[in-house]
């Protein structure tokens, strides 16, 4: 069964990206926007009548008209005064381009409009790249803001703060002190200065310079150094972002960074001091670290450091509660982990433990066979020349089992051997883990299994055991169904097998049986069954196939199943290349062992391996609280946003790529790649989606993107975010790079992203500069409405309503919560003026009572549900349909009631600020009330688990 490292998506056609500057023209000062401008170029000028007219747009000589023609206009009409111009706006930000009939043939990086004139009259204008948008608006910015005489200071002898650092870095290599280094060693100094880019790109730029200037040779002064240096290494995208907030466009001083570690980094509490210290951490210059100011290089170190990361640092270490039942957590699993290829021919070695161990993996499969001499040795493939013996690898694991984590490491035992042998498994796990194995017995008393917190540093067996009343050194139980399969697929299949297919019986010993505590296997009958009789420290395992056909035809009662015991997948026995499933197939049905191939790379393992990284790699991560909490309802198939969970708006653009190295197999086709960069949302499938960049063509290992892309994400918690970069023209392979992480990590603003190879291993110096923002979508806004709140009329707006249970009672209670859950939709979807804002205020808290009154008269018939479902005589499917209503209904109460407190928050937070600004602008009214200053939004209580064992699991 094929894996692979990702599928290509049914419509991935070759786009082309334009955005170069025209002859690939580097823009690397203030000074250089304004030159391009005087030369002008050619852009179209879009009209309210859905017409667009090339023109050529060129600044005047003396810096004081912007000019364009042809045009019909005489050449004194067709020009605007910058003295006049009131704003410069990126994007589609006007009413001519956001409802102009053309604008869909046009991406927004590459429109801005000029606002000008007492009436602010708009120029709606598209160039043909980003970089030329960019060169304009900082340019235009620039002269309004500053006027024309400030542009001599950088040209008139006076060298910038980054050219006299650069001329420092030539004098200290200029070790003769003749004025000349040789260009290797120029080459040399101007590599380490930027980690990634290649010598010969170097080495190419001083031939073009020296030839330009006529001073060929194989030395370089220090005028052509810094030449050389400011074309090489500025990064136009970043040029721009700085100049953006830097109030003298050539570096940012401590206000400037502030403002941007505020509004664009989404930092908190940001002091004087703390800039300080990252521009004394980044800024190579000594004179800017001294007078605080951060120059193009040092924003560069910065956005490149790890400062910087879009991985969100809180995440690097354990940041979830510990304290939860061990059935609440998704654990990182590994199946066949010895094996180091595929599942047929792969050889078995240790090394496979150890790796799995380091990566925080938690639970480990060993399957132990008879071995020669009477040793147990366990192995899973079919080769018989790399058996490892069982005594090496409970040795491996007692060296390894608690290096990368504390939380409690589970053995899953699949049994070959015989009662002998496995007396020695017993002896050499009691021998070499001694008290690290749990072996407490399970307290009938309790409802769920202790917490990883509890079971920190110790070891559980997961196995058969014996019956209570056998006393005998061994006895029968059934075979593990994993076993079975794992017997068949290596032909090791013997006579055993029962006339008639019935359950196949294993002999255990009384020794091996003893170790087995609160991960008792038993084999599962149907979810009925398990509701009514199994125990919380008995654990299932399903196949693939079998956890599959769950997870699409009853998802409510496998995620309800879920709440309470442990569950395992395991892959299907076809997949002998052992290629991965899809874990999040899995995940979402609250499945919480899902094993995988750790020795196969690819997409799977990309979203095994990041999705475990949230919690401090410790290999375990708490599942949504949705899936959780005893009376809730979720499908994991549901194809919309889920009650009480607030939907949010992923808005990525990707920028720019660094250093990407070239695809596997593609040497034939020279140095240049073709990239394009795929970001994927992986969830559940409501959340499921992806969406491309268009191709930088002849872009070399640093290509530009500029595009924008946007997803909806109905469950954060369980969302996945994977960046993929391909190659469009590509001879071999493809792939290129991939980063994966997951939504709950994401730091929004300006970030870069490592990139990491099919294996994961990271590539040194690759990455991708992107801009992550985050908005929750409110009112009846779709997607692409960017976050915004668009205001539905009471007749198209849609309600969440309560479910009949078909109990008589319960539906009256229910039903009178019809009213206050259409009045908390309509208060949170109407907050968009500082009167509906008032009316949301004072009216929350009752509305929110009624909510909560409701819900708390449900949860009063829970532990009295089964009595009531009998006295009506719900049996099977209804029986079925009544728990899950129930549950629906109490989860849409207690979801609606959040989401009102929330929005409440909100709205005072909001008018808090707006009345803040008023008063810094000093047009506050005096003795006017006030907001509630407290900002702080009260952290929301989770409807609390029984204590008690309840049958309501399937809810």
């Amino acid at each position: 069964m094929k894996d692979g490292s990702r599928q290509r998506p049914v419509q991935k056609k070759k786009t082309v990206s334009f955005s170069t500057m025209p002859n690939d023209r580097k823009i690397n000062s203030t000074a250089a926007c304004i030159s391009f401008m005087l030369e002008g170029c050619e852009m179209k000028k879009v009209r309210s009548n859905s017409r667009m007219y090339s023109r050529f747009f060129v600044l005047d000589p003396d810096m004081r008209f912007l000019r364009w023609e042809p045009s019909k206009k005489d050449s004194e009409k067709a020009k605007i005064e910058i003295k006049l111009v009131k704003e410069v706006r990126v994007g589609k930000k006007t009413p001519v381009l956001r409802s102009n009939g053309l604008s869909d043939q046009f991406p927004d990086e590459c429109a801005f409009s000029i606002l000008y004139g007492d009436n602010y009259e708009s120029l709606d204008l598209v160039a043909t790249s980003a970089d030329v948008v960019n060169a304009w608006v900082m340019g235009l910015r620039y002269l309004v803001s500053y006027g024309k005489h400030t542009l001599e200071a950088p040209e008139a002898g006076h060298p910038s703060l980054r050219t006299s650092w650069i001329s420092s870095v030539f004098d200290l290599a200029d070790l003769e002190k003749a004025g000349r280094i040789p260009v290797s060693r120029a080459v040399q100094l101007i590599k380490a200065l930027n980690p990634g880019m290649k010598a010969s790109t170097i080495e190419l730029k001083f031939k073009e310079l020296q030839k330009a200037s006529e001073r060929p040779g194989e030395e370089v002064a220090c005028d052509l150094f810094v030449e050389a240096y400011c074309e090489l290494c500025t990064r136009p995208e970043i040029f721009f972002l700085m100049v953006q907030f830097s109030s003298n466009k050539e570096y940012l001083g401590l206000k400037d960074l502030m403002i941007f570690l505020e509004v664009e980094q989404g930092m908190e509490g940001v002091t004087e001091e703390m800039c300080l210290e990252i521009i004394g951490k980044y800024e190579p210059s000594k004179e800017g670290r001294e007078k605080g100011y951060m120059a193009i290089d040092g924003f560069t170190r910065y956005l490149l450091s790890s400062d910087c990361s879009i991985f969100d640092p809180q995440h690097r270490k354990v940041c979830q509660d510990m304290a939860q039942p061990l059935s609440h957590y998704y654990i990182s699993s590994a199946h066949s982990a010895c094996l180091l290829e595929d599942n047929f021919w792969g050889s078995s070695d240790i090394s496979g433990y150890v790796s799995a161990l380091r990566t925080g993996c938690r639970s480990l499969e060993l399957v132990v066979w008879d071995g020669p001499d009477g040793e147990p040795v366990v192995y899973a493939g079919r080769s018989t020349t790399s058996r490892v013996p069982f005594r090496t690898v409970v040795g491996v694991i007692d060296q390894y089992a608690f290096e990368a984590s504390d939380y409690p490491l589970i053995l899953c035992l699949a049994v070959r051997c015989s009662p002998p042998q496995q007396r020695l498994m017993a002896q050499y796990m009691k021998k070499s883990l001694g008290g690290k194995l749990y072996l407490d017995p399970p307290d009938p008393e309790e409802a769920y299994l202790p917490s990883p917190e509890r079971l920190k540093s110790k070891i559980l067996i997961k196995g058969k055991k014996l019956p209570p009343n056998c006393h005998d050194s061994e006895g029968d139980v059934t075979d593990e169904d994993e076993s079975l399969e794992l017997s068949r697929r290596l032909g090791e299949d013997d006579k055993e097998q029962p006339e008639g297919g019935g359950l196949r019986r294993l002999r255990l010993s009384q020794e091996l049986s003893e170790l087995v505590s609160l991960c008792q296997s038993v084999t599962f009958r149907d979810f009925e069954a398990s509701r009514r009789r199994q125990r919380y420290w008995e654990v299932c395992s399903f196949s693939e196939v079998e956890a599959g056909r769950f997870a699409n035809e009853c998802p409510e009662e496998l995620v309800g199943y879920n709440k309470r015991f442990l569950s395992r997948v395991y892959p299907s026995a076809i997949r002998i290349d052992a290629s991965n499933m899809n874990p999040q197939d899995f995940w979402k049905c609250g499945c919480q062992m899902v094993a995988m191939n750790y020795q196969t790379p690819g997409l799977m393992m990309d979203l095994n391996a990041a999705w475990f990284r949230q919690n401090g790699g410790c290999g375990y991560v708490l599942r949504p609280s949705i899936m959780r909490e005893e009376v809730s309802y979720f499908s994991a198939n549901t194809k919309d946003s889920l009650p009480g969970v607030p939907a949010q708006l992923l808005h990525l653009k990707i920028i720019s790529g660094q250093n990407l190295p070239k695809p596997k197999g593609s040497g034939a086709k020279g140095e240049v790649v073709e990239p394009y960069v795929c970001a994927e949302i992986h969830g559940i499938p409501a959340d499921c989606a992806e969406h491309r960049t268009k191709t930088a063509l002849q872009s070399g290992d640093n290509p530009v993107f500029d595009e924008s892309l946007e997803f909806q994400i109905n469950l954060p918690e369980l969302a996945v975010l994977r960046f993929v970069v391909l190659d469009d023209d590509y001879i071999g392979d493809e792939f290129i790079a991939q980063y994966t992480i997951p939504f709950e990590c994401l730091q929004t603003g300006y970030r870069h992203v490592p990139l990491q190879a099919l294996t994961g291993e990271s590539l040194p110096n690759a990455t991708l500069f992107v801009h992550v923002a985050i908005t929750d979508r409110r009112g009846g806004g779709r997607g692409h409405k960017r976050g915004l709140s668009v205001r539905k009329g009471r007749r198209v707006r849609e309600y969440t309503s309560t479910k009949a249970t078909g109990i008589k009672a319960i539906d009256e209670v229910f039903r009178t919560a019809t009213q206050p859950l259409r009045e908390a939709t309509d208060l949170r979807e109407n907050v968009q003026m500082i009167q509906t804002s008032r009316t949301l205020i004072e009216s929350a808290d009752a509305v929110y009572s009624k909510l909560i009154q409701a819900q708390q008269a449900g949860m009063d018939f829970h532990k009295e549900l089964h009595r009531l479902e009998a006295k009506e005589g719900l049996k099977g499917r209804k029986l079925q349909k009544a728990l899950e209503s129930f549950a629906w209904n109490i989860t849409v109460l207690k979801g609606q009631a959040d989401l009102l407190k929330q929005a409440k928050a909100e709205a005072l937070d909001n008018l808090w600020q707006i009345h803040n600004a008023g008063q810094s602008c000093g047009i506050g009214r005096n003795g006017s009330a006030s907001p509630e200053p407290s900002r702080v939004r009260t952290p929301l209580e989770p409807i609390p688990e029984t204590e008690g064992g309840s049958d309501m699991a399937s809810c």
